[in-house]
Formats: C-alpha cells, sequence, structure tokens
C-alpha cells in the first residue's frame, strides 16, 4: 500500500507517467525477441512434427512409448544403426566389429572423436558403464533387458575397443537397440535409476544429432541441432514434437501450415488432403501389428498372481471362441478403409523373412457358429435372454480397453462389443488416455485390451516381451509387454532363435514361435495397418524413408528421416516454435499494459476518494 500514502501526501499526478515508463520499459525488456534471438539473428529453420503420443519417461532406461522411444534414437547414438535402404546393420559408435571362431566374444572398434553435447568425449568406456549397469540394474534394464540378460561380461580395454563375452551365442549382436549414456552424467543417478524420469534440467547431454533442449508435458519436445554431430549436423536447426489432443486436431494444424509433418493418420483424414496445397502424401508398409490382448491373469516372474482378471480367459476354448468371433477382414475394410493387410503372425509382412501364416484351414474371417460351440464346449452357456453364463452361473462379462490416442480403437472396440454380444459375451468397452490404459495393464486390471507396437528390422525385442520372464518382478511393478504370457514351449523357441546365427534357420524358429503365439490366442494380431502419413513440401524438401522405397518416415526408427530432412523454401520459425515466443512476448507487453492502466485507473480514484 505504498502508493496509498503517496496519494495521501497529494502527489499522484507527479509520480504516474514515470511508473507507466518504467512498466512499459520493463515490458519491453522482458519480451523475449522473435525466435528466441536477437532481432538481427537469422530465422531458425524448425521442423515441427505433431504427436499425440505420451511419454511415459525421458530416462533411456525406462521408456517404452513410441514417442520418447524415437526421441531417444535423435539424442542418444547406438552401437550400429539399420541402413534406411535395407534395414541391414551399418557403422555407428562402432565402425568395425569381429566375433571369435565359436561367436561367444564380440569386439567392436569405436568411433574416434565423438563428443557428447557438453564437450566430453565419448568412448567405448561409456558404452560398456551403460550396458554393465543394465546387467547389473533390474530397473536400468526395464526397457531394453533382453539385449544383455545373455551378456556374461562387458570391458572397455581402452577408450577404443568394447569387448562382449556373452553366454552362448546370440544373434542380435550387430541390432543391440541400446541407446547409450553418459557415464560422467548418469553415474550420479545409479541409486534412483528406477525412477528418475530425466526431465528436471534442459539441456540434456547427448550425442546424436539432436539435443533435447526442453519438454512440457503433453505440450511438446524441443530438439536443437547437433552441431558436433559425428555423421554431420542436421540441416534443420530444431524439430519440435508437438503434441495435439487428436489426430483430427494434427491434419488441422498440418494445413494451417502450424506443424510440417502428421503421421499415423486415419484414411478419412489421409483422403480429405488429397489435392490440398503444399501437401505430399505418403502410403507406406506398416511396421507395426495391431492386436487384442487377452489377460489370462497377471503374474509376477515367480509365479504370485495378482490383478483382477476373469479367470474365464485361463481356458484357451474361450480365448480361441473369442477370436473366432472377430472378423478380421472386416476390420481392415471397415477400420482401415482397405489400408492395411489382414493379421496372421506376430511379424508384420514388411519384414519379409519373418513373415508367418497359418494353415489354409484356419478360419480367416469370423465363424460364430464355431465361436458358440466351443463356448458350450466350455460350459458357458446361453441364457433365455441370449446372455452366457459361467460354468458357477455368473454372467459373462469381459472388460474391453481401448487409448484415445489410437483414432482406430473406438471404431474397433464397437466392432468387437457387438461380435461378442452375438455369441453372448456381454463386453463393456472403455476408450480412456494411453495413461490409464497402462496403469490398469499394469495392477492386471484389465480382461481384453487393444495392443499396438512397432517392430525393429530384427524383432528380437517384441518376440522377447511374451516370454515368461517379461513378467514384473513384483505385483503391479513395471514391465515390459503389456499382457501376461509364460508358456514354456514358446520360451524354449525364444533362446533357440536369439543363440542361431544361420540367418534362415533362426527365421524358421521364430516362425515357429509365431504359430505358438497363434495358438496359444494371448496376444491376437487383428491386422497391419498401412502407415499414413502427409507433410508440408514448402517446408520439407526432401528427406529420407526407411526402407525404401514403400517405408515411412516417422517411427521408432525415424532417426533417418529427421536427420537427412532439407528445408524447403518456406522453412523457418515464423509459423511455428518462434511465433510461440513473438506470442509469449506480446503476452507480457498484453499484461503489464494492462497493469499500467488497471494502477493508473486505481491511483486516481484513490486519489479523489482521499482528496
Amino acid at each position: 500500500m505504498e502508493g496509498t500514502g503517496h496519494i495521501a501526501e497529494g502527489r499522484p499526478t507527479s509520480r504516474l507517467p514515470a511508473l507507466a515508463i518504467a512498466l512499459l520499459l520493463a515490458a519491453f525488456l522482458l519480451a523475449p525477441a522473435p525466435f528466441g534471438k536477437p532481432a538481427a539473428a537469422a530465422p531458425k529453420k524448425v521442423l515441427t512434427v505433431a504427436t499425440n503420443g505420451s511419454v511415459d519417461s525421458l530416462s533411456p532406461f525406462l521408456a517404452q512409448r513410441v514417442l520418447p522411444t524415437e526421441v531417444h534414437r535423435l539424442v542418444y547414438d547406438f552401437l550400429t544403426n539399420y541402413d534406411p535402404k535395407d534395414d541391414h546393420a551399418v557403422p555407428a559408435m562402432a565402425t568395425s566389429w569381429s566375433p571369435s571362431p565359436d561367436k561367444l566374444t564380440w569386439t567392436y572398434a569405436i568411433r574416434s572423436g565423438m563428443k557428447w553435447s557438453d564437450g566430453v568425449p565419448v568412448t567405448a568406456r561409456d558404452i560398456a558403464w551403460t550396458y554393465n549397469l543394465m546387467m547389473t540394474n533390474k530397473d536400468a534394464a526395464t526397457a531394453n533387458g533382453n539385449f544383455v540378460a545373455n551378456f556374461k561380461s562387458v570391458t572397455a580395454p581402452d577408450d577404443s575397443t568394447l569387448v562382449v563375452v556373452l553366454g552362448k551365442p546370440q544373434a542380435t549382436m550387430l541390432a543391440l537397440d541400446i541407446p547409450v549414456a553418459p557415464q560422467h552424467v548418469w553415474e550420479s543417478h545409479v541409486s534412483d535409476i528406477g525412477t528418475f524420469s530425466n526431465d528436471a534440467t534442459f539441456p540434456i547431454v547427448g550425442d546424436g544429432p539432436f539435443i533435447l533442449s526442453a519438454y512440457r508435458k503433453d505440450q511438446y519436445i524441443q530438439l536443437d541441432a547437433n552441431p558436433g554431430y559425428w555423421r554431420g549436423r542436421p540441416k534443420f536447426d530444431q524439430l519440435i514434437f508437438k503434441h495435439y489432443a487428436n489426430q483430427d486436431a494434427e491434419v488441422q494444424a498440418l494445413k494451417k501450415g502450424e506443424v510440417d509433418f502428421a503421421g499415423d493418420l486415419t484414411p478419412a483424414q489421409f483422403n480429405s488432403l488429397k489435392g490440398a496445397a503444399n501437401i505430399t502424401l505418403n502410403n507406406g508398409d506398416g511396421k507395426r501389428f495391431y492386436a487384442l490382448a487377452i489377460n489370462p491373469g497377471a503374474t509376477t516372474t515367480n509365479g504370485k498372481p495378482f490383478g483382477d482378471g476373469n479367470p474365464a480367459l485361463k481356458d484357451p476354448l474361450v480365448r480361441q471362441a473369442i477370436m473366432e468371433a472377430i472378423d478380421k477382414p472386416a476390420l481392415v475394410n471397415k477400420t482401415l478403409g482397405g489400408f492395411g493387410v489382414v493379421g496372421q503372425g506376430y511379424i508384420p509382412p514388411i519384414f519379409s523373412t519373418y513373415t508367418w501364416s497359418p494353415p489354409a484351414t484356419e478360419t480367416v474371417g469370423s465363424d460364430p457358429a464355431k465361436a458358440s460351440q466351443l463356448l458350450d464346449q466350455a460350459g458357458y452357456r446361453k441364457g433365455p435372454d441370449g446372455r452366457r453364463t459361467t460354468p458357477d452361473g455368473k454372467p459373462f462379462t469381459l472388460r474391453l480397453y481401448g487409448e484415445t490416442q489410437r483414432a482406430e480403437d473406438a471404431q474397433n472396440a464397437t466392432f468387437v462389443k457387438e461380435w461378442l454380444d452375438a455369441i453372448g459375451i456381454n463386453v463393456s468397452a472403455s476408450i480412456v488416455d494411453q495413461a490409464t490404459v497402462g496403469d490398469n495393464e499394469t495392477a492386471g486390471n484389465y480382461d481384453l485390451a487393444f495392443d499396438s507396437w512397432l517392430v525393429n528390422p530384427d524383432p528380437d525385442f517384441v518376440l522377447s516381451i511374451q516370454t515368461c520372464g517379461a513378467r514384473p518382478a513384483t505385483a503391479g511393478g513395471s514391465f515390459p509387454g503389456d499382457n501376461f504370457v509364460c508358456d514354456s514351449t514358446y520360451d524354449q523357441l525364444y533362446a533357440a532363435q536369439i543363440s542361431e546365427y544361420d540367418a534362415a534357420a533362426r527365421a524358421g524358429l521364430i516362425k515357429r514361435m509365431e504359430a505358438q503365439l497363434f495358438t496359444d490366442r494371448y496376444v491376437n494380431v487383428l491386422y497391419y495397418p498401412n502407415t499414413l502419413e502427409a507433410y508440408r513440401n514448402d517446408v520439407i524438401g526432401s528427406m529420407q524413408m526407411q526402407p525404401q522405397p514403400n517405408g515411412i518416415y516417422d517411427g521408432q526408427d525415424g532417426y533417418w528421416s529427421w536427420w537427412s530432412a532439407t528445408p524447403g523454401a518456406a522453412a523457418s520459425s515464423s509459423s511455428h516454435v518462434g511465433a510461440w515466443a513473438v506470442v509469449a512476448g506480446v503476452a507480457v507487453v498484453a499484461v503489464v499494459l494492462a497493469a499500467v492502466v488497471l494502477l493508473v485507473v486505481r491511483r486516481r480514484s484513490t486519489a479523489q476518494e482521499r482528496e
């Protein structure tokens, strides 16, 4: 109340102009310059990607969702990478490698001259430290522990040599999809590695083509080009993943030029963009499978049950009946508009080496009569109202979960509910946010859930999440999968394929694993959607897809696209992140001006009253 005292002294008018001028000056100084740079600086070239994905963690040891996994491909380097043309292994941190005659010792020559974004040299010791932490700390192995489970030792005899000794041969030694973390940054977080989210201090130290410079939950992730990246600096100065509530909002933002790229479009959205000005479309062969997960009952790695999954789903006849009722071709035609392939094996057809198809005698479309027969055989009888009851006389009801982030879930839930209702199973469908679905799955509190995974060129990771060991160690604990499969035959096949260096023999083992998953019907592939993408060709001049020629740009391995992207004629920050800074500056000025006006009015009013 200092001002009131001055007014009481009868001198309000002599001080107000000076105060207003001071506040305006402060507003000018506080308002950020356009694009966060002095006015004379050249505008940044910014590539903005629309996303509705969520971040479970920014820790490279914990993140499992698609968006943070893609970000980590860009922020941290890997031992090897996949060639964008045909997905074969190419050098990255390792320039060459040589296995011992018995294939149990692998020696990698590590690239010299690499640096972390804080200037500290990257050496083989960082790789050894990362791998050893995952070998000795279960929390650190949350996201990618399958790759090191067979490692006996990892050492760095010097800064440019890495030696890995295996317990038995391992076929993924050129496909270790593990982000390498800087030891000098992360060694202070060993004690809290299971909870440290890596989102408190920016920029985050990395050695990839981009530096993670800012993040705001469910708003944006900002990456700056790394000028010291060994493969060469990206041509865009910034890469922004901007969050939208849904895909319709993403498409509108693309049309308006608020973003430059939108992926995972629905068929309707994709078709709506045909002929749009400055928009290039891509209908790529999908690397994703879309499935229905059936919860046979949540259990820990030592077999302790938890959660509230319906015990009826332990019966293989019930699981088979559910899948006989579902019309996969109808989903491809109705939900995907024909932009996809009917689901069969676990691995998408784009990876032709591992493609598996069930015997011709297996039903492709729905067979409700067979489904009803199986339920009758299992003791689930229909009542006069058409609803089935369990063998002990209780109503047979199942809960089905889907995610709001996947537009297809809501549509598919309607179809699946209709088909299961028709055979007497009452289904309660809930389409909720990704985090809620994840929480329910972790707790084991679900019956049916839509499920989707991007598959790497080497499928070991998605194969590993269906093993007994992928279940959580404790009830409700984190785990890399999303249901609770445990089949000893599958585990034996998994152990055999990971040790098989002969490519054809390994592919044969993987196909047997797919056959086992198909028979067990815990995870049921409904279809492989094509990847429908669109980008502004006035902002993005060119970029590499993977694989070529019918691959995709975005996705879990979007590394090549964003690193190689070249700016088009209209590329600048004027309509993207830079504009946010301008808006923020204008907002500051507006707020301060409003405060000045309000203060002047209040002071004049007070002065009149007191005088």
